[in-house]
């Protein structure tokens, strides 16, 4: 979508400070942007709105300002009783998706409140605030509190929360987009709905600096049906200046680490006063941290950040940043929000940025300085990678960003904020209903969940009604639901929030020994008789117990499935669209590297380009296996599922299928016969979404793992008792038992129906797949080959990627492979 200009209101154009702020603001050397003014008028009509500005445009401070106007001025006038009788009372609050960031503002807001010597209190409240503060606060709360959405949810599950939120008349929310679309967003919208019950005169402030669609997300403010939410756009600053590394190397055909370039880009740190290097994978930022402390004869310090490090160290790592003692970081999205550093110079993004509103969200970590362009390099680790590279810049050109589709109520997250809401008060069911659909994710809930989910909650239905522990709600007289027991409410407050961390799976031979741990979501998506390659052996997988995924030695066939990225960022639709536009429009082919238009060139006089009008296939014969090469650009977790389904497809078809392998742009599969243009018809038929997915799911342990994520989320399942934590195995024994009861009595329970809600959107991405489908329909192009293509030599340098065993000769090996492919996709007899 195309960001609209800014507007200007006339009615704000005049707006001024108040004199004790204007002269901090002038004793600063700034001048008030316009959008600070704005939201200063907007507020004093008492209206919400939500502030779309770039980093460096003063949007936090925007956001306070006029509750530190408003406090300034009722205080000095004598107008605030309770401030006066040294009472507290909870004026605003602001909401951040990161303790760090919630902890950040709260120190920086020390500088305009000392500097005015304004009679205002400001705190943090986070999981790592000590409980003795945490306790004074709920007896005397500050005037503004800073926090994130798992401690607002326990700030409202307490009795006191209604005296506690009564003052309450402003609510920022620091990076609004992230919360969006995740259910982690889901539990703030029904979070923000009990505030603006329990608050009626609150207004809701929201702050974010890269918005695909800026009135859907300010939809996500209007909490009444009466109000209206302004959006406030600030001045768009100076374009960023971002440009394509020329590594000076070879390009790689396929690979996504992007290595060859981590010479060049040590020379580049080199150059820079502090730099960060943006990473996808964290795989990826160790790797990319050791190749350049190899290279760093400068001595340079250089840091690691990323999710999986220890907080200590984290810790570390923003506190040299802070102090200036670093030259570089190498980060994955750990470090696209948070604190601003402005001694930061440029951001580096190694490997394409796959959505182009995370590319602005890192780029804006440089600079900070609203009127001088940030500068940002990416250097692409393949040659679709360069394509996605250059999409992404004409794109920020454009002035275009994408975003997510919204996303279905997650009834799992409405279960937990019913207990929540039950642990401070009694529940009147119907006025609460209306209440969660003032929530924008719940708006159109249907009565039926919401009483199904209530159900639920009160006696955990009808296969689980006859055990006591899961009744966690009972009926008062006068038709109220209160909480049937104390321990409910401790149970929530040690389990609250909507974050479940992926585990790892042992693997394990039936006969033997164990052999590793692999990602969970690669296990998922197998089922009994896959094989795959783990620990350079070929394994059989026969099945999952407790945590440990039991398999057997093969001794013939291809990995049927390979590994998933694990943690890899997905492509986004709006830039797979324009990677097909470029590729079917010449004029923009002089922009890429003289290898890469080669490639495209041999390509087409091979085949044909992939275009935006029909979905390229193509087919080949290579030794004694017969390949199809799909070219879906719809991401690697939509091919991953495409390719299951295909699989069982080409099965039907007699096509003999041995495997798949798939990419962000391709999806590759072989099998022992070759296809027929009637067979690829029927294979891409978008009725496979019906039985073929259902069967596959099943058949699957993907609707099992998914269960257990949304059973603890919805606290049938509980994480942490008080006095002791269940280990994972505990967790996983409970899940199965429970999932395998409730398929067999109540199949069309709440939580297996949120089960295939949540496998379908976060798992599959049947979304993006639906929509492949559907425009492939009856627009095939097939293109039966004699040889590989070179547009289909990346997608099958994966598979040898998967098949080569470790030791010290893989790269060499898989240099020998990747030729033999280079050499016969590019012959031109």
């Amino acid at each position: 979508m195309t960001l609209i200009s800014p507007l200007s209101r006339p009615d704000t154009a005049d707006r001024v400070l108040p004199d004790l702020f204007a002269r901090w603001f002038e004793s600063r050397g700034w001048t008030p942007r316009r959008h600070q003014l704005e939201l200063i008028a907007l507020a004093e009509a008492g209206k919400s709105a939500l502030l779309i500005a770039p980093t460096g445009g003063g949007k936090t401070l925007a956001g306070f300002l006029p509750s530190l106007i408003e406090l300034s001025e009722r205080r000095r006038a004598g107008k605030d009783l309770a401030h006066a009788k040294g009472k507290g009372e909870l004026h605003t609050l602001y909401i951040s998706p990161l303790k760090a960031l919630a902890t950040d503002i709260r120190r920086n807001l020390e500088a305009p409140i000392s500097e005015m010597q304004l009679p205002v209190r400001a705190e943090s409240r986070t999981g790592d605030t000590p409980q003795s503060r945490r306790l004074r606060q709920r007896e005397r709360p500050p005037d503004l509190l800073m926090t994130t959405p798992e401690s607002l949810a326990l700030l409202l599950s307490y009795p006191d929360t209604e005296k506690f939120f009564a003052s309450l008349r402003c609510v920022i929310i620091d990076e609004l987009h992230t919360f969006a679309t995740s259910k982690r967003g889901h539990h703030l919208a029904l979070c923000l709905a009990r505030l603006a019950a329990l608050a009626p005169k609150t207004r809701f402030v929201g702050l974010s600096a890269t918005v695909a669609d800026p009135p859907q997300l300010s939809d996500y403010l209007r909490l009444r049906e009466a109000d209206m939410v302004e959006i406030v756009l600030g001045d768009p600053g100076a374009p960023p200046n971002v440009s394509i590394i020329d590594a000076h190397e070879r390009l790689p055909w396929g690979g996504h680490m992007g290595q060859h370039a981590v010479p060049e880009v040590y020379n580049i740190i080199r150059q820079h006063k502090t730099s960060i290097i943006f990473v996808n994978t964290r795989a990826q930022a160790e790797l990319t941290f050791d190749r350049l402390w190899r290279l760093n004869d400068d001595n340079l310090a250089i840091g690691l950040h990323h999710g999986s490090l220890a907080v200590e160290q984290r810790r570390k790592v923003e506190a040299a940043m802070a102090a200036g003692k670093l030259r570089a970081v190498v980060a994955t999205s750990s470090l696209d929000l948070g604190i601003d550093w402005g001694d930061v110079d440029l951001v580096i993004q190694m490997g394409a940025p796959k959505g182009v509103s995370r590319l602005m969200q890192r780029i804006g970590r440089a600079n900070h300085r609203l009127d001088e362009p940030s500068r940002a390099m990416i250097a692409p680790a393949n040659r679709f990678e360069v394509l996605e590279s250059l999409a992404a810049l004409e794109a920020i050109e454009a002035r275009e960003l994408d975003g997510d589709p919204p996303r279905p109520a997650c009834l799992d997250v409405l279960a937990q904020h019913i207990v929540g809401t039950a642990c401070a008060q009694p529940i009147d069911r119907e006025a609460f209903f209306h209440e969660v659909r003032r929530a924008q994710p719940y708006r159109d809930l249907p009565r039926k969940d919401f009483d199904d989910t209530f159900d639920f909650v009160a006696t955990g239905g009808y296969a689980l009604a006859a055990y006591d522990r899961w009744h966690r709600l009972k009926q008062l007289p006068d038709g109220r639901w209160m909480l049937s027991s104390p321990l409910i409410a401790r149970q929530f407050r040690m389990n609250v929030g909507t974050i479940v961390e992926l585990p790892l799976l042992k693997v394990k031979l039936r006969r033997g020994p164990m052999l590793g741990e692999v990602e969970e979501s690669f296990i998922q998506a197998l089922v009994p008789g896959d094989t795959f390659v783990f620990a350079g052996r070929l394994l059989r997988f026969e099945g999952v117990k407790e945590l440990v995924a039991l398999c057997s030695l093969a001794t013939m066939g291809d990995p049927k499935v390979p590994a998933y990225g694990g943690g890899r960022l997905p492509l986004s639709t709006f830039l797979a669209d324009r990677v097909r536009g470029i590729l079917q429009d010449p004029s923009r082919h002089p922009k890429l590297p003289p290898e890469v238009r080669q490639w495209l060139d041999i390509q087409r006089w091979r085949s044909t380009l992939p275009n935006s009008h029909s979905l390229l296939v193509e087919g080949f014969p290579r030794g004694s296996k017969q390949f199809i090469v799909a070219y879906c650009f719809e991401g690697r977790n939509a091919h991953q599922t495409l390719g299951m389904l295909l699989t069982r497809r080409m099965e039907r078809l007699g096509l003999k299928p041995l495997g798949f392998v798939a990419t962000d742009y391709v999806l590759g599969l072989w099998g022992l016969r070759p296809s027929t243009k009637a067979q690829i018809d029927q294979l891409f038929d978008e009725d496979m979404l019906g039985d073929d997915l259902e069967a596959w799911m099943d058949e699957s342990t993907m609707l099992r793992r998914s269960f257990r994520n949304v059973a603890v989320i919805a606290g049938l399942i509980e994480r942490r008792f008080p006095g002791e934590e269940k280990s994972r195995r505990q967790v996983t024994f409970s899940s199965d038992l429970i999932y395998d009861a409730l398929r067999k009595h109540e199949p069309d329970h709440i939580l297996l129906r949120a089960t295939r809600q949540d496998a379908a959107w976060q798992l599959a991405d049947l979304k993006r797949l639906g929509d492949l489908l559907r425009r492939a329909k009856g627009r095939i192009d097939y293109r039966r080959l004699d040889r590989i293509s070179p547009l289909a030599v990346p997608v099958l340098l994966e598979i040898g990627k998967e098949r080569v065993l470790d030791g010290t000769a893989e790269d060499e090996l898989l240099d020998i492979a990747a030729q033999e492919l280079i050499d016969e996709a590019t012959r031109l007899t």
